[in-house]
């Protein structure tokens, strides 16, 4: 390339995804050792068929060829008459076999598509193909990173954790996009049951991104494929979360186009993204497909998986069960969103409506709930096994047995940060309502104690109504309900 500026309104940014997520099942994709590693020991979750010790012969999980063929149907993607294993070579320390079984072309899901929101704008990506392979091991670097660790340790009971590997064409236009898909991608694997984000390394992307010149980006975001081909990419890896992989191609994409509008080659390489650094260092030269040696899996013989589309049903998924809660509950759109945020939260929420009116379910699962948990950085999976505590606590306020600001600021918060039931709070902070007459007798001395609050509401000041709602209040200790006070007072002082 000549040294000559580019200016930037003539790059535009091109990103393809390789997204490697962990499928749940009880045993690996090609032997019988437990997925369930956890914390233990390393390399206690090993046989001679995820080692690749000579004469062990790999048998496809019947789970793991289920959950790939859901993951089709839910992005509308191509199943074949037949699906075929391949080996894919190279070495690498976490490889025990080095080589690793996947599938080359003849992959189990092809030609789908995932819709997604992005600042409010709908797009749609295409996914050129999906399919199942062998997870390595993993690689424990002691006394610092890649880069400058003192020695590397193999762990092998990662080695034959099923995954399915999802790729997209080069249809991201920036690193907030890539997010925004990664973020739906997780939703439609959890409601489909199959996928863990709490699982360490359950999902893990290998970026490549371009920064192309001179291209003519359509409404649709699409570029042509002579322009594409044109371009240098760099693919980054190591990106392990949605806010991870929007900073890292953050980072990528600033530092191609400074390269670029500097008159600087951008090299095609493999780039490894340092977390702790937040930048992307060079780790090799980008491998091609002909450097894999791709051949046949003689020890795995075709599977014939056409007729497993229509014979296995998938759950609603999100973007339906959005629409059936607008529909069904009258939601509005924000609330939906909230409460179809996860496959648990829905699920809580449906049986929260149940009990009570959907209105007061939906604020208190999609507003209290949810965003005290947000407050303390936690899922609603954290509080999983207290479901029944939360309903009765919407049932309290549904009662009218505590006002909802009690039962927010003091029972709420209080069961999250102590663990203690809404019973015992109420009782200990005694947070009964207030009776009639108590009410009466606390409104007639705030209007005798505030005279001059008083002249100012009658003289045609609104506000101090709410001094006196104030008043009221302190003198019940809050046990009032505060509509039930501003009524009393405005008959007291109107009458």
């Amino acid at each position: 390339m000549t040294a000559q500026a580019v200016e930037s309104e003539d790059l535009a940014t091109v990103i393809g995804l390789e997204v490697h997520v962990q499928l749940e099942t009880d045993t690996k994709i090609f032997c019988g050792c437990s997925t369930d590693v956890g914390d233990d020991e390393p390399n206690t979750h090993t046989c001679p068929v995820c080692l690749g010790l000579p004469g062990a012969l790999p048998v496809v999980n019947e789970g793991a060829v289920e959950a790939a063929v859901k993951v089709g149907k839910a992005i509308d993607a191509t199943i074949p008459e037949e699906t075929t294993f391949h080996r894919k070579n190279y070495y690498y320390p976490d490889l025990p076999k080095n080589f690793q079984i996947t599938q080359y072309d003849a992959p189990i899901c092809a030609d789908g598509e995932l819709e997604f929101s992005v600042e409010g704008e709908r797009r749609s990506v295409a996914i050129r193909r999906a399919h199942l392979e062998e997870d390595p091991g993993s690689l424990q670097h002691k006394g610092g990173s890649i880069d400058t660790a003192d020695y590397t340790l193999v762990d092998y009971n990662r080695a034959g954790t099923p995954l399915m590997e999802i790729v997209t064409e080069p249809d991201f236009r920036s690193p907030d996009e890539v997010r925004a898909f990664l973020a739906k991608l997780t939703e439609v694997l959890e409601y489909l049951g199959i996928f863990d984000a709490t699982r360490d390394g359950s999902l893990r992307v290998d970026a490549n991104l371009s920064i192309v010149e001179g291209a003519e980006v359509g409404d649709d975001g699409a570029i042509d494929e002579e322009t594409l081909e044109s371009a240098n990419r760099t693919e980054v890896k190591n990106i392990s979360s949605h806010k991870g992989a929007e900073k890292a191609l953050a980072y990528e994409e600033t530092r191609q186009r400074n390269a670029i509008q500097r008159g600087r080659a951008v090299e095609q390489e493999t780039r490894h993204w340092d977390e702790s650094k937040g930048v992307t260092l060079s780790m090799r030269s980008k491998e091609e497909e002909k450097d894999y040696r791709y051949f046949r899996e003689a020890d795995l013989p075709p599977l014939k998986v056409s007729d497993w589309k229509e014979k296995l049903a998938i759950p609603e998924l999100p973007d339906a069960r959005r629409e059936r809660f607008r529909a069904e509950y009258g939601l509005n759109e924000e609330a939906a969103d909230k409460l179809t945020s996860t496959k648990e939260v829905a699920d809580f929420f449906e049986d929260v409506a149940e009990q009570f009116d959907p209105d007061l379910a939906a604020t208190w699962v999609a507003d209290e709930l949810l965003g005290e948990l947000n407050y303390r950085d936690m899922a609603i999976t954290d509080v999983s096994d207290r479901f029944d505590e939360i309903e009765r606590l919407v049932e309290l306020v549904a009662e009218d047995e505590i006002t909802t600001k009690n039962a927010r600021e003091t029972v709420l918060r209080g069961m999250l940060d102590d663990g203690d039931s809404p019973d015992e709070i109420v009782e200990r902070e005694d947070l009964g309502k207030t009776s009639g007459d108590e009410v009466q007798q606390a409104v007639e001395a705030a209007i005798e104690e505030n005279p001059d609050a008083v002249a100012d509401y009658r003289d045609g000041d609104d506000g101090a109504i709410n001094f006196l709602v104030g008043q009221v209040m302190g003198k019940t200790g809050g046990s009032a309900d505060p509509g039930d006070v501003n009524r009393a007072l405005r008959e007291e002082l109107d009458g």
